[in-house]
């Protein structure tokens, strides 16, 4: 009887192979809580350059801070349509501090060598606790929505 078993369990072993379970390797690494380097970008103003960009994506080349990662409110220089443009973060993909908004996409607002806005118009809402800044007045004054 034990010779029977045997001979049934090592042929059904044979009609009935068992499954391999298939390892995949990925990174486990965290996301990047902000901009870095080669992030992609989104202008969200009506700038005639940030319009024409739309199917290849601008990148961030430099942060302007010791860290070299940016968050809402920095200035970054940035690689768009073959220029060099610098550009003012005002929303990320990953939530930030308490009670600030979480965005679909990295939000960049592009500004000239003296710190205007390069556009007439800001299209989608922007962080309201930007309003605390001076130094942003004429990109606010642009802007037409608030979170």
């Amino acid at each position: 009887m034990a010779l029977r078993e045997i001979l049934y369990r090592s042929l059904s072993k044979l009609v009935y192979p068992t499954q391999t379970q298939v390892t995949r390797h990925f990174s486990t690494s965290q996301p990047s809580a902000a901009i870095i380097l080669l992030s992609r970008l989104r202008v969200i103003d009506n700038s005639a350059i940030g319009v024409a960009s739309r199917h290849k994506p601008p990148r961030c080349i430099h942060v302007y801070n010791k860290q070299r990662v940016g968050k809402v409110g920095d200035k970054v220089l940035v690689a768009i349509k073959g220029q060099k443009k610098k550009a003012l973060i005002v929303g990320v993909k990953m939530p930030g501090a308490r009670n600030t908004p979480k965005f679909d996409t990295n939000n960049i607002v592009l500004l000239e060598e003296s710190g205007n806005p390069t556009g007439t118009r800001i299209s989608v809402p922007i962080p309201s606790h930007l309003r605390k800044r001076q130094d942003l007045s004429k990109v606010l004054a642009v802007a037409s929505k608030f979170v």
